[in-house]
């Protein structure tokens, strides 16, 4: 298996983030949100805490998608917020998505808030040990609520890593072909974010491989 090789844990600055905003991951998005709302049902017009939010793709699909969805967008990286923020603008969005500045691992920029749903994607292979922001999640589920967390799982091997950056960025620049195979270099496995689950006390079964590329977990607060 190959060894997990860690990312910058914020992507900041400027052409970072309009790099990152320049990728083609419409289609992952939409999917993330249709499966969102698959396990959590319509939008009850509570906030969903987006962690690791980036330029706010998905809170616009999810605005869209819903019209009772009502977002705040948490992240460490000034850059990408800003970004987010004309983002929702340039969409007519901004009275259903706001932002908030912090880091994932202590969110005391949240204050005591609970939240309809707490959702992440491709945030875990950027932090070195995602303990403590997976918990920091659970916590800020609200009963009935729902967590969903998706990334990108580490393949077993340089070959299959190189026929997953072929496939899904191949089309892409070489500086963003070169960024979706470090983030694949730096992701867990299932194993890996199984284990993690039972020391949070969540079923391991919570976790399961949902794309050639991607693991999920769903979990959902008893009411």
């Amino acid at each position: 298996m190959i060894p997990r090789v860690l990312e910058p844990e914020a992507m900041d600055g400027p052409e970072e983030a309009a790099c990152y905003d320049a990728m083609d991951h419409r289609a992952v998005n939409e999917a993330f949100v249709a499966d969102f709302l698959v396990v959590h049902g319509p939008c009850r017009g509570g906030e969903i805490l987006d962690v690791g939010t980036g330029t706010a793709r998905i809170p616009i699909a999810l605005a869209l998608a819903d019209p009772r969805a009502r977002v705040v967008g948490f992240d460490l990286a000034p850059a990408m917020l800003d970004r987010a923020a004309a983002n929702v603008a340039a969409a007519g969005l901004s009275e259903r998505i706001r932002f908030v500045p912090g880091d994932a691992k202590q969110p005391t920029e949240l204050g005591d808030a609970f939240f309809e749903a707490v959702i992440s994607n491709t945030i875990v292979h950027h932090v070195p040990d995602p303990a403590p922001a997976l918990a920091a999640m659970v916590a800020r589920v609200a009963p009935g609520g729902t967590l969903m967390v998706r990334d990108l799982y580490r393949p077993d091997d340089q070959a299959t890593l190189a026929r997953l950056v072929e496939e899904h960025a191949g089309g892409e620049s070489p500086e963003a072909r070169e960024l979706f195979r470090a983030s694949l270099h730096a992701g867990l496995t299932v194993a890996e974010a199984a284990g993690l689950c039972v020391a949070l006390g969540l079923p391991a079964d919570a976790v399961a491989m949902t794309s050639d590329r991607h693991w999920t977990l769903v979990w959902k607060r008893p009411t």
